[in-house]
């Protein structure tokens, strides 16, 4: 519907714009008597050499370019400014004052620096594009913007692709890799390099399309290639080739990459190379491989700067970690933690590096705690835990507080597990609050990103339908048909543009959606994770260390279901089923005296064929457990029956006996009810998003059990299969 009315205005457009063109054709007949042909040349100065291809503009609107010989025929009237246009000098303005002859002398720019008459625009282009580097790590927007100041300038097409190529690397560093496809491709259209090839081909691996980087890259002839451009060459090639799974094939192009960067002393690429080879020969379980060029590449980075130095050593403590060396890690980790205290006496750590001193406190504490040494791992998970805190690091702090509750829990210090506990929740708060303020400034960032892509998208449209305007004007007298035929273009090609704009929104919604599900989804999990802490909490407090164990045991086995699934938007029905079993059993055995439960799946169903989105019906049984049955003075029972509707549609019915929504409204406090209120807000808005994106797949109802005075309540999740 939207597309339709798009059509429609501009059909509008078109008819409005023809008929005012029609209106121009009798007042342009006009001035036209007052217009000559004007005869002129285009030479290098000093040689004379004949300029051709030069674009000659008239401020009125006509447009040519020179022949063979530099010279040029064009209609103007005296005081019309004529602009003369090349790549290769800088833009001439020349004001007509008589009908006669003229000749205009140019400095070819590679002969000097002073490239023409005009040196404002090029002074103000490098300026805008220095700017624009400034702010590329620093400020997106005003990075942009820059760039979009400097194409605002009359450009040449190498000025252009410098343009384009510094907008595609602050794609890059923002990690919008689509756009930044679509700027290395029309710095390519201005100018071919090969520093824009090889970027090109590394946004097409950062944005998943492994087999188009690939051959983008053996687009590229080695011979064509600089010393330095063959190892980065090289580097990529491997790097794609990791992501196919390709090892083999990976190695042989980081070796390749290696023997150029030794012989012709590239020591960076040097060091990086020798990481690379270890780390694919780690992912292929070859270990000794893997520690002799570990070996190399941190003996390298010493040499190299305290920073890439630090970085190695985190990356080899990684690999020991991996197998079990966790004193060869631990050593590790302590030196740099060492070097990052040097590096942060002259520069700021950002809380997303992996070098930051909290994360090496924390991955020590836990190497000492998988070592068993329980003693050792305290000290450094509070060291972690502390700085986190001073640096407002708080997903590290909140995995330091649960292991320190855990190593606590493990020594049987009660009153610190609780007093960690506690802490613990009190962190999952804040950073749910840091979550959505995150979402929020992605939002925002997304929609000023948008702004500045759609402003430098018209500049570029602008400069198109500017030309393509003087070409009309070149041909209006030549025949009116073909001035139709090229209007009808000029729709086809703003229909188009619609389109792609419309395809963008789309995709950036799309993007939107996911990011708002990741955060819905990861704000589900800490609520019942809270409901089963406090049971542990419950159970050590009674000195019921028994039941705590085995309430534990089962309870690690459900967090690891719900881990595996939490970055899935839909798991197979049977895996959410194997869920429901998990948690329901957990709930009857803290309220055994409460309710009784009863889980049927219809025979008829194949479990497997059905998609449901995880943890979606876990909080309606988790409401039906701690809002209806537990308050309850008989025994209730919790239903839950998943029987086919339809062919293609199954009902998953969750129902129970218990006080009812209405009386379990009375009983709640006023922090309860705004609790309540936030997790069912959750659900509405994940199945609100599903359906937009899957389209009406999922759809929930809620009513009364029964007509008794324990009502009950019944939830009724439709699902369709794909």
């Amino acid at each position: 519907m939207k597309i339709s009315k798009t059509y429609y205005i501009l059909l509008l457009f078109f008819f409005i714009g023809y008929t005012t063109f029609g209106q121009n054709i009798k007042i342009d007949s006009a001035n036209e008597k007052a217009a000559f042909t004007i005869r002129g040349s285009v030479s290098e100065k000093g040689t004379n050499k004949p300029y051709r291809n030069v674009e000659i503009l008239v401020n009125g609107g006509r447009y040519v370019t020179t022949s063979f010989d530099g010279s040029f025929n064009i209609r103007a009237k005296i005081g019309d400014e004529l602009i003369i246009k090349h790549p290769d000098f800088e833009t001439v303005y020349y004001i007509i004052k008589s009908d006669e002859q003229i000749s205009i002398e140019v400095v070819d720019a590679k002969q000097s620096n002073s490239r023409g008459i005009n040196k404002g625009d090029s002074k103000r282009f490098n300026q805008m594009i220095d700017s624009a580097d400034v702010y590329l790590k620093k400020d997106a927007e005003k990075s942009i913007k820059f760039i979009g100041d400097a194409l605002n300038v009359n450009t040449s097409s190498s000025q252009n692709a410098e343009a384009y190529d510094v907008l595609g690397d602050v794609y890059m560093h923002w990690k919008q890799f689509d756009l930044a496809i679509s700027a290395y491709k029309i710095s390519l259209q201005n100018v071919e390099t090969i520093s824009v090839r090889l970027k090109l081909s590394k946004g097409y691996l950062n944005n998943g399309d492994y087999e188009t980087s690939l051959s983008s890259y053996k687009g590229l002839e080695e011979k064509n290639l600089s010393n330095y451009e063959k190892t980065v060459w090289y580097e990529g090639i491997g790097d794609t080739y990791v992501k196919l799974k390709a090892f083999t094939k990976a190695v042989k192009a980081y070796e390749d990459g290696l023997e150029v960067a030794q012989k012709h002393l590239i020591a960076p690429k040097v060091t990086d190379l020798n990481s690379k080879i270890a780390q694919v020969y780690s992912a292929q379980g070859q270990t000794s491989k893997a520690k002799g060029y570990f070996t190399n590449s941190l003996n390298l980075a010493k040499q190299e700067n305290k920073k890439r130095a630090v970085e190695e050593q985190v990356k080899v403590a990684e690999f020991n970690s991996d197998n079990a060396e966790y004193e060869s890690e631990i050593v590790l980790r302590k030196l740099a933690i060492e070097g990052i205290k040097d590096i942060e006496n002259d520069s700021v750590i950002s809380n997303e590096s992996p070098i930051t001193s909290q994360k090496q406190n924390y991955k020590i504490g836990n190497a000492y705690l998988l070592s068993n040494d329980l003693t050792n791992a305290i000290p450094y998970l509070e060291k972690s835990r502390e700085e986190a805190g001073e640096r407002g690091d708080l997903d590290v702090k909140l995995d330091a507080t649960r292991k320190l509750s855990e190593v606590n829990a493990r020594l049987g210090n009660t009153e610190k597990t609780i007093a960690y506990n506690d802490e613990y929740k009190d962190v999952v708060d804040e950073l749910y609050t840091k979550k959505i303020q995150e979402i929020s400034q992605a939002a925002r960032f997304s929609r000023s990103i948008a702004e500045q892509q759609n402003r430098i998208t018209s500049l570029e449209s602008d400069r198109a339908l500017s030309k393509s305007t003087y070409e009309l004007t070149q041909e209006r007298n030549k025949s009116q048909q073909l001035i139709i035929y090229s209007l009808i273009g000029g729709l086809i090609l703003l229909l188009i543009t619609g389109f792609l704009m419309f395809k963008y929104i789309k995709q950036q919604r799309l993007a939107n959606n996911l990011l708002a599900l990741k955060s819905l989804r990861s704000q589900m999990n800490p609520h019942f994770i809270f409901n089963a802490l406090n049971s542990v909490n419950t159970f050590i407090a009674t000195n019921d260390e028994r039941t705590a164990n085995k309430y534990l045991s089962d309870f690690s086995q459900l967090m690891r279901a719900v881990l595996e699934n939490s970055e899935e938007d839909f798991i197979p029905l049977k895996k959410e089923i194997e869920l429901l079993n998990l948690y329901t059993k957990l709930e009857h055995f803290r309220f055994q005296d409460k309710f009784d439960y009863t889980i049927d799946v219809d025979e008829t169903i194949d479990i497997e064929e059905f998609q449901i989105p995880p943890m979606l019906l876990q909080p309606y049984i988790e409401n039906a457990v701690w809002h209806g049955l537990r308050y309850k003075k008989e025994k209730g029972h919790l239903y839950i029956h998943i029987q086919p509707k339809s062919k293609d549609e199954i009902t998953i019915a969750i129902s129970d006996d218990g006080i009812g929504r209405k009386r379990s409204k009375a009983l709640k406090t006023d922090h309860q009810k705004k609790q309540n209120s936030k997790g069912m807000n959750n659900i509405k808005k994940r199945v609100a998003i599903l359906n937009e994106m899957y389209k009406d797949k999922v759809d929930v109802t809620i009513n009364d059990f029964q007509d008794l005075e324990d009502a009950g309540t019944k939830v009724v999740v439709t699902l369709k299969k794909d």
